[in-house]
């Protein structure tokens, strides 16, 4: 992220957060996992062919979650600039009703605010939602050292009639690998 917002400061202008990386990787997991891609209906179990996500943006009477479009087929830069625009525009009471409502998967960061780690509720009509707590660094066990690592602790709540609880271990699996390894976003 360091690297690639200090090539961003030319004439590209973008400066990525951990939540665009967030964003994207939980996009590029919904596809690899279609089955967490999906909601409930009275009817049926509904699965999209798409991955838009809702991302929490807090307001002063509550939270809105503005949905990223096709978050699997934009880069890192489209949805930092979308996110920014959209979180803008829902603080400025300016959304319209298309771009929060609806939405396959929301994500909803405190790391900014510190917070290691908690349980989101999920939005309707969306099965899951990611809770993404702050980046601190803690000892870890590399081979047979500790050594100091950055470390992100996320939870997903899953809506059970949709996703049970091997299929949301087998996205987090995917989602994870995504955040460790960004470079694997491009493939």
């Amino acid at each position: 992220r360091v690297r690639l917002n200090e090539a961003g400061k030319g004439e590209s202008g973008f400066k990525l957060s951990v939540n665009d990386f967030v964003v994207k990787a939980a996009a590029l997991a919904l596809m690899r996992v279609p089955e967490v891609n999906a909601s409930w209906t009275d009817n049926a179990i509904l699965r999209h062919k798409h991955a838009d996500i809702g991302v929490a943006v807090a307001l002063d009477f509550g939270l809105i979650t503005p949905i990223v479009l096709h978050a699997e087929e934009k880069g890192l830069a489209a949805i930092s600039g979308e996110v920014k625009t959209l979180a803008e525009r829902a603080r400025a009471k300016k959304l319209k009703p298309a771009e929060f409502e609806g939405g396959t998967f929301a994500i909803s960061n405190l790391g900014m605010f510190g917070i290691e780690s908690f349980t989101a509720v999920i939005n309707p009509p969306h099965a899951g939602i990611l809770a993404v707590g702050a980046g601190e660094k803690r000892a870890v066990v590399s081979g047979d050292k500790i050594e100091i690592a950055t470390v992100m602790s996320v939870t997903m709540s899953c809506d059970h009639r949709v996703i049970d609880g091997a299929t949301g271990a087998r996205f987090l699996d995917s989602f994870k690998r995504f955040v460790e390894e960004p470079a694997a976003m491009l493939l």
